[in-house]
């Protein structure tokens, strides 16, 4: 895996060539221009990477990822069974950070600790739910796909947050967004499934204003669906619910603010932002093991791709 330390702080780009990030090499590949293609012309053989103006792609998804045991390749070629899209092989994945970071709280065994620092709740058991896939039941989770087919969506293209944990107090919603924001959008406005009508009319509870406002005006149907899918899962499940938009600390700071003021809150169910420094700061506290040295060192030189020929760093450390 390369990061700030292996990558040049600039790179060439001319009109027709891009030159390899990793430092020291000269090799020069064609220009890739729209979509990102992983083609021969664009492939640097030293580094086994794709490369594009503005970032590189793995040869393998492996590459990316630091928990690789047969136990997390088990783990996740089971998920990848249900999960739909996947650029976990991508230096700017904010999917590979995801399964890197809440993949070794899991595996330490501090997830639970984690979120009782989160939350301020004393939270025993948990059961991590990335992209769906539920390890207790080895499939999609059922109580998600409930929710998807009362609220009108197909289980194969429904809702799909990226981080669920079921827990023995709280019902956990993260959705995890590394570059791209949470203004969203549907392909067709005029298509609303049973957003509204679903869950006996459990829309018209937990929001302040109708879809119109919500969606077509705010473009927060992505948020307005894990709210709309979670407060009833959690209601199923008699749990409190806590949906989070994990962020960098630099991005949408007033997320809180502005989807808050479209829904109803109470003490049972809460929004709120959370950042990647934060969990990095939670990791910082840890005991000194190789594990969390690998992830501290993860997090200060996680890069995400180029502009204008620069390196950026992930997180302002």
């Amino acid at each position: 895996m390369y990061g700030l330390n292996d990558l040049k702080s600039e790179i060439k780009i001319d009109g027709e060539k891009v030159e390899c990030p990793v430092k020291g090499c000269s090799k020069k590949v064609h220009r890739q221009r729209k979509t990102f293609k992983r083609e021969e012309i664009f492939f640097c053989h030293e580094h086994k990477i794709y490369i594009s103006p503005s970032t590189f792609e793995y040869e393998t998804e492996k590459e990316n990822l630091l928990w690789t045991d047969i136990q997390d390749e088990q783990h996740f070629n089971e998920i990848k069974k249900v999960k739909r899209e996947s650029r976990i092989s991508r230096d700017n994945s904010e999917d590979a950070l995801t399964w890197n970071v809440f993949r070794f709280l899991d595996k330490q065994k501090i997830l639970s600790n984690f979120l009782s620092q989160l939350s301020g709740i004393e939270i025993n058991e948990s059961e991590l739910i990335l992209w769906s896939y539920s390890p207790s039941e080895n499939s999609a989770w059922t109580l998600l796909n409930k929710a998807r087919i009362e609220f009108g969506e197909t289980i194969t293209r429904g809702s799909e947050p990226d981080i669920i944990i079921k827990t023995d107090k709280v019902l956990y919603l993260i959705e995890a967004k590394l570059n791209a924001g949470n203004k969203t959008k549907p392909r067709d406005i005029q298509i609303r499934k049973k957003y509204e009508t679903g869950g006996n009319e459990l829309f018209s509870k937990i929001f302040k204003f109708d879809y119109e406002k919500i969606v077509k005006e705010d473009r927060r149907y992505e948020l307005m669906r894990f709210w709309l899918l979670g407060c009833w899962i959690a209601e199923k499940l008699n749990l409190e619910f806590e949906f989070y938009s994990l962020v960098k600390k630099t991005r949408e700071t007033d997320i809180e603010t502005e989807f808050g003021k479209h829904i109803n809150q109470s003490d049972r169910k809460k929004f709120a932002r959370l950042t990647w420094e934060q969990i990095y700061d939670y990791i910082k506290t840890l005991e000194n093991t190789e594990k969390q040295k690998l992830m501290i060192d993860y997090f200060v030189n996680k890069t995400v791709g180029y502009t204008n020929g620069k390196l950026k760093k992930a997180f302002d450390f």
